[in-house]
């Protein structure tokens, strides 16, 4: 699938001397913010400032590495790569290395150019992670750091479906065979004591598969009668008539579950350790940020989709999604060694070896350095 590029250098320009220049920037801002009715705290003017403060960064030396790129998706549940980049704040941590961004519609594609070495790092749900380290045989990325927890919804038709029983014998779609939604709907069927092939997606429930962009109208058509599907998709089903019959979080311990990784290319790991360590730092701060400002993040979020979408979310959808939807720096390693038994149990993947597909060694040390709690990697961490 086609990816579109972009870059984090564009528009951006070198900050003058402070010394010969800061009297008079001043004034300008000031005079500029009063024409525009903005007071000092106005929404805008921290990403403006964090914007020109990774424009100066990059005046700073590289790191190993000229560049890093960074692939994500335009999508609510890579809250942390939308707001990172929209705000500077991976950028500023990589001073002279440049941060070039790359979006994707789906894992696989994502997963190819990582394999194939126009991607160094990723923002990746953990079924792709798991195929991906599989098929490899542990040999091409690992995962070095949690991004989001949550925001998965079963959203149904409510005049046809009222109780959790009434999804027997529905049209029930999943973004894609095998994707993390799919599995774990197939798991929730067999534990109902449902039957499914996990191939066709026929059974006692019709699992369809369908691309979230589709899924909205093939809802309003009455050709799906609901979706088990990630933000925003949930909150945009809810505001064609939906109704949310299961949070996915119920279903967790703690109510947490990994929906979102990140991902390195193993050799640029190898090759290029600090350029990844200030990805890291640059994520860590960012998560810090998110939840410390959760409406300015929801606002920053969405002006990212505008800029990779060329249109932003309906606020009503936005609102309904953004709540649960968690930033976190901890991959959450015990639910994607669950998914993956979920995997297996649905026989869409014979059992899988994942010994060393976590390599959490930067990502503790920027949280030691932040006075953060060390995560864990559940037992599947790095052996040599």
């Amino acid at each position: 699938m086609k990816s579109i590029e972009t870059s984090t250098r564009s528009g951006q320009a070198r900050i003058p001397s402070r010394r010969l220049f800061a009297p008079l920037s001043l004034c300008l801002l000031v005079a500029v913010l009063a024409s525009c009715g903005y007071g000092s705290e106005a929404a805008g003017s921290r990403g403006d400032r964090v914007g020109k403060d990774a424009a100066a960064s990059r005046d700073r030396a590289a790191l190993s590495a000229p560049e890093v790129r960074i692939g994500y998706f335009p999508n609510l549940t890579h809250a942390t790569a939308l707001v990172g980049v929209q705000e500077g704040l991976i950028q500023k941590e990589l001073g002279g290395t440049e941060a070039k961004t790359q979006t994707f519609n789906a894992g696989p594609s994502e997963i190819e150019a990582l394999n194939g070495g126009s991607l160094d790092i990723g923002f990746i749900g953990p079924s792709p992670s798991i195929n991906a380290y599989v098929k490899s045989k542990g040999r091409n990325l690992r995962i070095i750091s949690g991004s989001t927890s949550g925001g998965v919804k079963l959203v149904v038709n409510p005049a046809k479906i009222k109780t959790l029983d009434d999804l027997k014998g529905k049209k029930i779609a999943t973004p894609q065979k095998g994707n993390t939604q799919d599995v774990a709907f197939l798991n929730w069927i067999s534990e109902k004591g449902w039957k499914v092939d996990p191939e066709s997606g026929k059974g006692d429930v019709s699992v369809v598969r369908t691309d979230n962009k589709v899924t909205p109208d093939a809802f309003k058509q009455g050709s799906i009668d609901g979706a088990w599907v990630p933000e925003p998709t949930a909150s945009k089903l809810v505001a064609d008539g939906g109704a949310v019959l299961l949070d996915e979080t119920a279903l967790w311990p703690d109510k947490k579950f990994v929906i979102t990784n990140i991902v390195v290319s193993q050799k640029f790991l190898t090759e290029h350790p600090d350029v990844v360590e200030s990805v890291l730092t640059g994520t860590v701060k960012t998560n810090e940020w998110i939840n410390a400002n959760r409406d300015r993040a929801k606002e920053s979020a969405n002006k990212a989709l505008k800029n990779l979408n060329g249109k932003a979310l309906d606020p009503r959808v936005v609102d309904s999604a953004w709540p649960s939807i968690a930033s976190t720096d901890d991959p959450l390693a015990a639910t994607l060694k669950t998914q993956s038994e979920w995997a297996v149990k649905t026989k869409l993947i014979d059992e899988p070896d994942l010994d060393g597909i976590y390599d959490l060694t930067l990502l503790n040390k920027v949280l030691k350095a932040a006075g953060k709690p060390e995560v864990s990697n559940a037992g599947l961490g790095r052996t040599s």
